[in-house]
């Protein structure tokens, strides 16, 4: 799952059964059937139909609602006129991380669990897994060197930091244009904020951090803004914090109907990449723009070489795998234990045909865990939620199930350095312990099959996933925490509908991990009382504490490091105390398997690649790091000649621990 972190790529809907294709203002569209309406209607396409590209000069009348201006708060606002001693930096200096010898072509074939229920990046049911597709072919002014870490060029070519430590100017490349052709200007970047307030897009996430935390944008030139944030931040911090993205202007029409009316709607971007192609629950297609006005930008050279990305839709990763074993996909994850170990041996593997690869990475730790919601009327119960913890055996899952592979995380942020509160520890598989928490909750008897009872009512709790690897993983918790008394009753669903039910906060335990972003933890979205009980928000515990309401938003507002730091320890061990969420495994490295033809440079990825064979621009949302893989087209053809004829190469296993921290 995506996680809401930088602004220019945050997410939050309704999918009809008949999603309307529409044509309008020089809009880039798709239409989507449903496969048995289109053998009557579409009899040409059924299901799929080539994304047309019209004229985008040609624009209908204005309609929809009028947007106000931006409202700027007594105390904040940026200058009429641009500062003149503003001193504008770049950098050019990092070195390249993409590999010269790369060449461009091909498709790329990849997976995704289950197709998305929209094609829009805010609104309801947004914040699936195919969003990372969308979000990260919008760009932001800025993006962060994978290897350094330090902010470089993306839409922006040069910024500046305003005098009172929460405004940064940026002047925008002349050059940038969306996927349309229409250029990129500073209308664009005053329209996103005014956009992202507007209560027709139904984002509450978004509606709050666009007027809260952007206090202000200003149009200078066509070329050069300016935005304003709510609170001072350390400068490293200011990109990831205020850098918005803009929205196209000249696309979007906002009214009542917004939200359905885009559903199936292809928005133009400004990345590399582009939806060309749409089968509504079989594939989605993403081409490579042949003229991109980024492959100018020094830190986009010799990256995004596919010619085409398609994303098909295969429901089980057992499959995926057989798809990938007879040559059908070009590369697989094989960070599964069982899928390193087991599965990703014998055939193509020993015969040299797949190489596989173990990457340590540097990043971010993302937060898996047990998001208990609060809400619920067991759960809200502290005591309930500690003894939970302790009847969770993650030690005898790790032995077992993981093969060791993988680690205990033991807090809900980890990976931001100075920020981690490394004091803090895992609640250790304790019966004795689960049985006190328990007992002080009322559920101190036991039924004729051992689950503890209080006033009738057994300790039993649904906990929801969507990821079908996780079964069993899922099952050695749930036997093991039967000798507590608790009876865990384990809800599969397609990983959009799973992730549906958790943002509508219809789950009693949410079985999930969140991406980590950017350069510091964030505690707003996932623990204010703001988000709690609403709808399409990341509080999935609906944990609200006014206690730490305060300290949340005194955390936002400092620009102080140490302080920053001392807050954000403060924070974690309150996340902790609550028990509101149930931390459970980490792994600081990426595997993966391709075939021979997916060619990588000689350093394989970055200090921050998330995996090696990202086809899209960033890692863990803001680090530069994806896109460094081609496909070689002469190897294929020796590759695939070799396994007919029954020649094998030298099997490969390259394992790089360049950036291996512990």
């Amino acid at each position: 799952m995506t996680r809401r972190a930088t602004p220019w790529r945050r997410d939050s809907g309704s999918r009809g059964n008949t999603p309307e294709a529409t044509s309008c203002r020089g809009r880039t569209s798709v239409i989507v059937c449903a496969m048995l309406a289109c053998c009557a209607v579409f009899v040409s396409s059924c299901g799929t139909e080539t994304v047309p590209t019209e004229d985008p000069t040609a624009v209908e009348a204005p309609r929809g609602v009028q947007l106000p201006p931006l409202e700027v708060r007594e105390g904040d606002g940026l200058p009429a006129s641009l500062p003149a001693d503003l001193v504008w930096e770049t950098n050019e200096e990092d070195p390249i991380f993409a590999s010269p010898e790369a060449v461009r072509g091909g498709i790329f074939r990849t997976w995704m669990l289950a197709f998305p229920l929209t094609l829009r990046r805010v609104g309801p049911d947004s914040n699936g897994a195919f969003a990372g597709f969308l979000r990260y072919n919008q760009l932001g002014p800025v993006t962060y060197h994978p290897n350094t870490r330090r902010p470089i060029p993306s839409l922006a070519t040069h910024w500046a930091y305003g005098a009172d430590g929460r405004s940064i100017y940026y002047r925008i490349n002349p050059r940038a244009r969306w996927s349309d052709g229409v250029p990129v200007t500073a209308d664009d970047f005053v329209f996103a904020v005014q956009f992202m307030r507007s209560k027709e897009i139904v984002a509450p996430w978004y509606n709050n951090y666009y007027t809260d935390r952007i206090r202000d944008v200003k149009r200078y030139d066509d070329h050069t803004i300016g935005v304003q944030g709510a609170d001072p931040k350390p400068l490293n911090e200011m990109h990831y914090s205020y850098g918005i993205g803009p929205q196209p202007k000249h696309f979007h029409v906002l009214d009542q109907d917004w939200v359905k009316r885009t559903n199936w709607e292809i928005e133009p971007n400004t990345g590399p990449y582009q939806i060309s192609e749409v089968r509504k629950g079989k594939y989605i297609d993403l081409s490579r723009k042949a003229d991109w006005w980024g492959d100018e930008v020094k830190y986009y050279r010799y990256r995004f070489n596919p010619d085409k990305v398609r994303v098909r839709v295969i429901r089980d990763a057992n499959i995926a795998f057989q798809h990938f074993r007879k040559g059908e996909l070009d590369t697989l994850s094989l960070v599964l234990p069982h899928f390193w170990h087991e599965k990703a041996t014998g055939g193509p593997f020993d015969a040299g045909y797949i190489v596989k690869y173990w990457f340590y990475n540097d990043l971010p730790v993302p937060s898996a865990g047990m998001f208990l919601n609060s809400a619920d009327p067991i759960l809200s119960d502290r005591q309930v939620r500690l003894g939970l913890a302790h009847a969770m055996n993650f030690d005898r899952v790790i032995d077992t199930v993981l093969r060791g592979d993988y680690q205990r995380l033991p807090t809900f942020q980890l990976g931001f350095g100075d920020y981690d509160n490394r004091e803090i520890e895992p609640r250790e598989f304790d019966i004795e312990k689960a049985g006190e928490h328990f007992d002080a909750a009322g559920f101190d008897k036991r039924g004729g099959d051992g689950i503890r009872e209080r006033d009738g009512q057994r300790l039993s709790l649904r906990v929801t996933y969507g990821n079908p690897q996780h079964t069993e993983r899922l099952v050695v918790l749930k036997e093991e925490a039967k000798k507590a008394g608790v009876s865990l009753e384990l809800q599969l669903l397609d990983s959009s509908a799973s992730f549906k039910q958790m943002q509508e906060k219809k789950h009693q335990v949410a079985w999930m991990t969140w991406n980590s972003q950017g350069l510091s933890p964030r505690y707003w979205e996932h623990f204010h009382s703001e988000n709690a009980n609403r709808p399409q928000t990341n509080n999935l515990a609906n944990h609200a504490d006014p206690a730490m309401d305060e300290l949340i938003m005194a955390y936002r507002a400092s620009a102080d490091f140490d302080e920053r730091v001392a807050l954000a320890h403060r924070l974690e061990q309150m996340v902790h105390a609550a028990g509101v969420v149930i931390p459970t495994f980490q792994v600081p490295y990426t595997r993966d398997g391709a075939w021979r033809w997916v060619k990588l440079p000689e350093w394989l990825g970055t200090r921050t690649s998330g995996t090696l064979f990202n086809s899209q621009a960033n890692s863990a949302g803001i680090f530069s790091a994806g896109g460094l893989f081609w496909l070689d087209p002469e190897e294929k053809r020796r590759t695939l000649e070799a396994k007919d004829e029954g020649h094998p190469f030298e099997p490969a296993t390259v394992v790089n621990t360049t950036y291996q921290t512990h």
